[in-house]
């Protein structure tokens, strides 16, 4: 197998399809629902901020800014895109070699229901990052490379997406092989990202909302889901517009009514992520807290929640991290040639 042609058809076929995202809009374009996601959220601190002595346009914010493109478009563009290709096909190639078992062409999950899928892929995703999240808070050479997500002094949405490059290597190297062993790696979920960027966004967004109107947010993303035919009910498939709108608000009140109560625990909020960035960390937990990135149920499960009073103005960093690199370069170069 030629892997330099796999590198190279994979480059090539990233930059046209980045060029495509940007030239053309539409509702199944990640570019533009970035944007969206993101003039969403901040629209909600601009109007309701839970800290409102925080400057509207907060420390680093175009910094962040410019993180957000960077890690969700152009790291992809200038390597990571193309090499996951050769890495997949590597992979791939073992499998089918040791097994017989070929994991792109008898994906076992391709005749599983989508909503299945999506639910499966969702859950399984994020526990493998919620340890993977703890691994780069464990392990001394990786944390220094993680120091660039905490090195963020004042909250808002865009710090989601302030991360160092190499993360998405070890997050994507220890993702592939049990996802791509259930099948899940080789799907492009279009649904899981979108929803996983939202509660990112407000995870690290200076807003708070009621347990009743994240549930009701939930409750009406599963209408949706149902309305549009996913969950392979027929009936559902083929209803007006006006009864696919009405089942929406009737999942919508379910959610708030049945997840409102338990929100704030089986999803990860605001007020619980502050604590992850708190400067000062507990005796007990002194490698991290509250590793959750979408669903919180794992740091209950795991004995990692910790969540001492409201947490809103606390500090927010490391300890050393007056002298930490404040410029984009520098930051993405740190962690290589770390103090020991």
């Amino acid at each position: 197998m030629n892997y330099w042609n796999t590198f190279l058809n994979a480059y090539q076929g990233y930059a046209r399809y980045l060029w495509h995202e940007v030239t053309h809009p539409d509702w199944g374009n990640y570019f533009y629902w970035l944007l969206l996601v993101s003039a969403f959220f901040f629209a909600l601190e601009l109007l309701a901020p839970w800290r409102r002595n925080q400057s509207k346009f907060r420390k680093d914010f175009w910094l962040d800014f410019f993180y957000m493109f960077f890690n969700f478009f152009l790291f992809s563009l200038i390597i990571y895109a193309a090499a996951s290709q050769v890495v997949v096909q590597f992979f791939n190639q073992i499998i089918l070699s040791v097994s017989g078992f070929d994991l792109q062409a008898s994906n076992p999950m391709r005749t599983w229901p989508m909503w299945a899928i999506l639910l499966t892929g969702f859950v399984v995703r994020d526990f493998v990052q919620w340890w993977v999240h703890r691994l780069l808070h464990s392990v001394d050479f990786l944390w220094e490379f993680h120091k660039v997500h905490h090195s963020v002094e004042q909250m808002g949405f865009a710090a989601h997406l302030r991360f160092h490059w190499m993360e998405t290597v070890v997050y994507r190297t220890i993702e592939y092989i049990p996802l791509a062993l259930l099948g899940i790696g080789l799907y492009d979920f279009f649904i899981i990202h979108i929803f996983t960027l939202a509660v990112g966004h407000y995870n690290h967004s200076n807003f708070v909302a009621p347990g009743w109107l994240t549930g009701g947010i939930v409750g009406s993303l599963v209408g949706i889901i149902f309305a549009a035919g996913l969950f392979d009910v027929q009936v559902f498939g083929s209803l007006s517009l006006l009864s696919q709108i009405g089942v929406i608000l009737s999942f919508a009140g379910a959610g708030a009514l049945i997840l409102g109560p338990v929100m704030k625990i089986l999803f990860n909020s605001p007020e619980m992520h502050i604590w992850h960035h708190s400067y000062e960390l507990p005796d007990s937990h002194p490698n991290g807290i509250n590793f959750g990135l979408t669903l919180a149920i794992w740091d209950y499960i795991f004995g990692t929640a910790h969540i001492p009073h409201s947490g809103r103005d606390i500090k927010l960093g490391f300890p050393g991290m007056e002298e930490f690199p404040e410029d984009f370069v520098g930051q993405n170069t740190h962690g290589f040639a770390a103090k020991k």
